[in-house]
């Protein structure tokens, strides 16, 4: 497996990259946006570790193109990134960053969310040991997971991987409410980590695609001190 890594700081890059080939990964490496765009677009990885702050492009710049990229767009990106702002880390998650990792990181930790990312990457998963209804109904919206569509108000949704995932995790149990950490462990596929606002920001993003008003939701129903639950 190939991973990209794009960071402008020497030190951070061999450090990466020493515990990415110790676990038997092959590592190609970057100094700057702009480069690291033309070494993906040369030689497509399996995912890419992404620094925000880059000469000649910055982290968002470099995702925007990886997205936009048809032979990219479906490479799992990780963003590691000295941020550590929430705005930050929702405009990269908006962008199409599937995960980000916030300076200082434990490299044992980066290296769990590596593997995570590359063993879901490439199909929609099934994060439960039943298989999923055909069609999923509830109002005015239906889930299909084996064509991977949603459709709200009569009109298709595209969602990104990661929110397909956790809405289909929570719509096949209706009624039955997952905690933060439950859901990073079936979506995301780590059990500890020191960040649990990457489910809050796909739930916030989920509702605004899918409910008639974000506000006041009408699917996805935050249980206070407890985490979320699909009304059907």
């Amino acid at each position: 497996m190939l991973v990209l890594v794009i960071d402008d700081e020497p030190h951070i890059l061999e450090l990466i990259k020493f515990n990415l080939e110790k676990s038997h990964f092959d590592v190609m490496t970057a100094t700057d946006g702009r480069e690291g765009l033309n070494a993906a677009r040369r030689r497509k990885p399996d995912l890419i570790i992404l620094d925000i702050m880059l000469p000649e492009m910055d982290g968002y710049q470099v995702c925007r193109a990886l997205r936009a990229d048809p032979g990219l767009a479906d490479v799992p990106v990780i963003m590691l990134t000295a941020r550590d702002q929430e705005l930050d880390k929702v405009l990269g998650l908006e962008l199409g960053a599937d995960d980000y990792v916030t300076k200082p990181f434990s490299p044992r930790e980066l290296l769990a969310r590596v593997k995570a990312h590359l063993r879901r990457a490439g199909a929609v998963p099934e994060p439960f040991p039943e298989r999923p209804e055909d069609e999923i109904r509830a109002g005015d919206l239906v889930i299909r997971p084996s064509r991977y569509e949603v459709e709200a108000r009569g009109k298709l949704i595209h969602l990104p991987r990661k929110e397909f995932e956790l809405l289909l995790l929570l719509a096949a149990r209706p009624g039955r409410v997952f905690n933060r950490n439950q859901l990073l462990e079936h979506i995301w596929s780590y059990n500890t980590v020191t960040e649990t606002r990457t489910v809050d920001v796909h739930i916030r993003y989920l509702r605004r695609k899918i409910e008639a008003d974000p506000a006041n939701p009408q699917y996805i129903e935050t249980v206070r001190g407890f985490g979320y639950r699909f009304r059907r």
